[in-house]
């Protein structure tokens, strides 16, 4: 045997014939080069390789072997080939068989870390060989369109932002608390964007889901709480505290005021306070187990203004923009902990 035999599509683009076929998964590694040594420079088409991306494409298959989807590859091939059509009627005409010779080359255009991942992953999960990626083919006599057709495939393809992403994701077990605080908390479910991460300026929404989602997965860790989406009562409780506490948030609630301006004026409006009060807030669980939710009262003494440049220039500012770097976090919950300790101290004596 000579080449080899795909089941497979046949469609037309730009005048062009093009195929999808079904190729076994064990069959990848083989079949398609990316960017092999011995290919001339000029005939390289795809971005390096970044093999930090490989293993965890490798574990998702493996991880997920009832689950796993990928999207398809897609590759130039340079070489003989030849199209068999099921039938001669008009309806079988584009379905058929596609005939590759073994001498063609076959190249990836986009899907080269999903290559890798699959080659990996069938070293841990060899069974899966059996299954099949679809593969769009692309005839391309000694690869000149090869480059183009990586740019092309690429120049329009969009990143979900992580919101969206982490909404979706019924895997995730942070996503999936993070949602069950969100549905169980009025407050957070009207005024969180589910969709973007960032806001644009006219948004009706105060938070964005990966901010909140953060903001929590920090409080658990912090806090060492045992929340999981069926157990989220201490998450919930906590943020129903902070929230008694921010005036300006249950204003927006209220409709009393707008989110836009919260987002142009307070920093308490923004992903690095949500993230800093879990800190300090969990600090405060930490340091006052049966009183933490007197001490968050303390939230109101914070001057959250975006107008003191004194106070958060260096912390939750830098030059005056937002800053969401981890040392902002830091610097901005050993602000709001110094309140709170400060709330702790007269509880303590109202107490003595």
């Amino acid at each position: 045997m000579n080449s080899y035999r795909f089941a497979a599509i046949r469609g037309v683009q730009a005048g062009r014939a093009y195929y999808v076929v079904m190729v076994p998964l064990r069959s990848v590694g083989r079949l398609f080069c990316f960017d092999e040594v011995d290919l001339p420079p000029e005939l390289r088409a795809q971005r390096e390789l970044n093999s930090g991306r490989v293993p965890a494409i490798a574990q998702y298959i493996a991880n997920h072997p009832r689950e796993y989807v990928l999207s398809a590859l897609a590759a130039s091939v340079d070489g003989a080939f030849r199209f068999e059509p099921s039938g001669s009627d008009p309806a079988s005409r584009s379905v058929g068989t596609l005939v590759i010779e073994m001498t063609a080359t076959i190249l990836i255009n986009d899907g080269q870390h999903r290559r890798a991942g699959i080659v990996e992953a069938l070293r841990e999960r060899p069974h899966l060989g059996d299954e099949t990626i679809a593969v769009t083919i692309f005839p391309d006599e000694g690869l000149e369109r090869s480059q183009q057709l990586f740019v092309d495939l690429n120049q329009h393809s969009v990143k979900p932002a992580r919101s969206l992403r982490l909404f979706y994701d019924s895997r995730d077990q942070g996503a999936r608390l993070t949602r069950a605080v969100a549905d169980a908390i009025p407050l957070l479910r009207d005024l969180t964007d589910f969709t973007r991460s960032n806001l644009p300026a006219g948004s009706r929404k105060l938070f964005a889901f990966s901010n909140l989602h953060t903001a929590i997965a920090t409080l658990v860790s912090e806090a060492g709480l045992d929340a999981t989406p069926d157990r989220a009562g201490d998450v919930i409780a906590f943020w129903n505290a902070v929230i008694a506490n921010m005036p300006d948030w249950l204003a927006v609630a209220r409709r009393e005021a707008s989110p836009s301006d919260l987002r142009r004026d307070m920093i308490h409006a923004h992903g690095v306070a949500l993230e800093a009060i879990a800190i300090a807030g969990a600090r405060a669980m930490n340091n006052n187990p049966s009183n933490w939710p007197e001490i968050l009262v303390g939230l109101r003494e914070v001057d959250w203004s975006r107008a003191n440049r004194a106070l958060w220039e260096g912390r939750a500012l830098v030059g005056g923009k937002i800053n969401r770097s981890r040392t902002s976090v830091i610097l901005t919950a050993d602000l709001i902990s110094r309140a709170l300790v400060q709330e702790g101290t007269d509880v303590a004596r109202q107490i003595g």
